[in-house]
């Protein structure tokens, strides 16, 4: 918290605790169904409302994945990409810069590649810049395509393309097909008309019954269902393997792109057997990571992608071309993947570097906000990189409880571009749809989904959209009481504190957005602390509860030459998570503090 709030503010910005509401149905039902006592507590604490079967959650399985033509559009599109490979067309691949539309890019092109034999000269990766070129099917990305020569006849997009009509109406009167898979929500106007074929759950027409699966996801299904019609045409042998080994990828693209692992059975099913394949360690990227994480980070976890693999990828588009990261998945040997590899972490550590500044003068200018209470916070970052908005803005809604938009200078003269960041209360794409309403002019582009959204702002027109985007947010949340918090699963008996816990917890894995990872509160007394890191902002620490000591890390608990409000001996009341330290072949339990505070002795 800045310390320059006032000391008002700093009580209502101090978290607080609470328990999760418990879904008291589904935990005498998962009880009754053999699961422990502290499985069904984690599970009725994510499920509200869920009276589904608990088996394809608690059991991850392909079995449970539905068949890609109940998509919408789902056989044309299928269709269309099998015309282009039987034919021998030059067919361009147009994804997102992110994890996402990366995993999907290596799906795609793998799949046509090594699946259907497409020869690598006729396929044209099709990746945009998030500064100079932004999301989607942009100009600059469409001017790059029709410059192509030969020029392809289909491009097949991925995590991106249901909000740019004009653009695929250009690229058709051209005489290139687009074949659209996405996931993001489709405009008030529906599906772009000058598309070919448009593959996205989140049509209002569209069987398939997870609307929360991932831009990979989407594009592993279109890929799957080509392969069936291509067989259905003779085209290429019926024993042509399926692209179950591609999961790996999808598993990776779902878990960084924060789409739901709650009542999700396609996308917990994925992930699980994505890290299955992954920890196979069979391709070159993996066995780069695991080389650069240690051989102690093996295997490989859910958190382990969102929290390692994900910010490399992430942060190569950030801060510049996004080439690196494809060709960091696509290395065929473990020399090219550790130098791609290294690229990648070079600038993440970059962005490590940027994102501290940017946090703390995004802190700073929202302060005024918060002591108005302001429903959401809206920051102007003159100086700000915009590949680093969306982390910005997710650190301000885990200090301040409230939704965030963080905006910077885009490329384009006169504007601004900006991502927003929500909580679980707040639909952002609605609210900005809304806004839109208030104010058209203020807000000529918006996407994005319930989480996360992207714009675009007119720099004169900033404050009529703070103020219409402000006014949305209110209707949404109805004056709703907003502050910072901690969700946990309540506590544990002393004797809990052992790696069979952990073992309990793993089991309903995987752990992701609207499916977190368990967390504990509870009282310990410090037996001893230090501060670790290469500038001392971490806190490692011994707590003891009883006659039980344990070991504790707690990231970022300090920022540098801070030193930390307790002491030795001193009792701290902690929000915590129970993880797996390996050391050396050796295991043992250690404890991640996510919150703490000092109680009186």
């Amino acid at each position: 918290m800045d310390v320059t709030a006032p000391p008002d503010l700093h009580a209502r910005l101090k978290p607080r605790l609470i328990l999760r509401p418990r879904n008291e149905a589904l935990y005498a039902r998962a009880r009754g169904e053999g699961l422990s006592e502290l499985q069904a507590r984690v599970l009725a604490g994510r499920l509200a409302g869920y009276d589904g079967a608990l088996a394809p959650l608690t059991q991850p399985s392909l079995r449970y994945l539905e068949h890609p033509e109940r998509l919408a559009d789902g056989r044309r599109a299928a269709e269309r990409i099998a015309q282009a490979v039987v034919d021998g067309e030059h067919i361009g691949i147009l994804t997102d810069y992110d994890v996402d539309g990366i995993t999907s890019h290596v799906v795609i092109r793998r799949t046509l590649v090594e699946l259907f034999g497409v020869p690598e000269s006729q396929l044209h990766s099709l990746i945009g810049h998030r500064i100079h070129d932004g999301y989607g099917i942009s100009l600059p990305l469409v001017e790059r395509t029709l410059g192509l020569k030969p020029r392809p006849t289909l491009v097949i997009t991925a995590d991106c393309g249901s909000s740019d009509e004009p653009r695929i109406a250009r690229l058709k009167a051209a005489g290139v097909d687009v074949v659209v898979s996405d996931h993001h929500a489709l405009p008030v106007e529906g599906p772009p008309a000058s598309a070919h074929a448009v593959v996205n759950p989140t049509r209002d027409d569209c069987q398939y019954p997870d609307r929360t699966i991932a831009g990979c996801m989407v594009a592993w299904l279109v890929m799957s269902l080509t392969r069936s019609v291509l067989i259905e045409w003779g085209a290429i042998s019926e024993a042509t393997p399926k692209l179950s080994a591609w999961l790996s990828y999808v598993a990776l693209g779902t878990v960084a792109d924060c789409v739901s692992l709650g009542a999700s059975p396609a996308n917990r099913a994925v992930v699980s057997h994505g890290l299955t394949l992954i920890n196979r360690m069979e391709a070159a990227c993996w066995r780069a990571m695991a080389t650069r994480l240690g051989e102690d980070s093996v295997p490989f976890s859910a958190e382990t992608l969102a929290f390692q693999m994900g910010p490399r990828i992430n942060a190569r588009s950030r801060l510049d071309d996004p080439y690196a990261a494809l060709h960091f998945m696509l290395a065929a040997d473990d020399s090219t993947a550790i130098r791609h590899l290294q690229t990648l972490d070079d600038d993440n550590q970059s962005r490590k570097a940027i994102e501290a500044e940017m946090v703390e003068e995004a802190r700073a200018l929202a302060m005024p906000q918060l002591e108005v209470d302001q429903v959401a916070l809206v920051v102007f970052l003159e100086s700000g990189h915009p590949g680093v908005q969306g982390i910005v803005a997710s650190r301000l809604v885990q200090a301040f409880g409230r939704p965030a938009l963080v905006l910077t200078p885009a490329a384009a003269p006169g504007m601004l571009t900006g991502s927003g960041r929500s909580i679980e209360a707040l639909h952002l794409r609605d609210a900005l749809q809304r806004t839109f309403e208030l104010a058209p002019e203020a807000l000529p582009r918006f996407g994005g989904h319930r989480g996360a959204a992207g714009v675009g702002v007119p720099v004169d027109r900033l404050e009529s959209f703070r103020a219409a985007f402000l006014q949305a947010v209110d209707e949404q949340l109805g004056g709703a009481e907003l502050y910072p918090h901690v969700l946990t699963d309540g506590s544990l008996l002393p004797e809990q504190f052992q790696l069979a816990t952990l073992g309990e917890l793993e089991a309903l894995g995987p752990y992701g957005r609207e499916f977190d990872a368990p967390l504990f509160d509870g009282e310990f007394l410090i037996e001893s602390m230090r501060s670790v890191g290469a500038e001392g902002t971490h806190l490692s620490m011994h707590l003891s509860t009883g006659v039980t000591s344990l070991k504790a890390i707690w990231f970022r608990a300090l920022t540098p030459g801070e030193l930390p409000p307790f002491d030795m001996g001193d009792k701290l009341r902690c929000a915590f998570r129970l993880s797996r330290n390996r050391w050396r072949g050796q295991e043992s339990l250690q404890l991640m503090v996510e919150y703490a505070e000092p109680l009186g002795n």
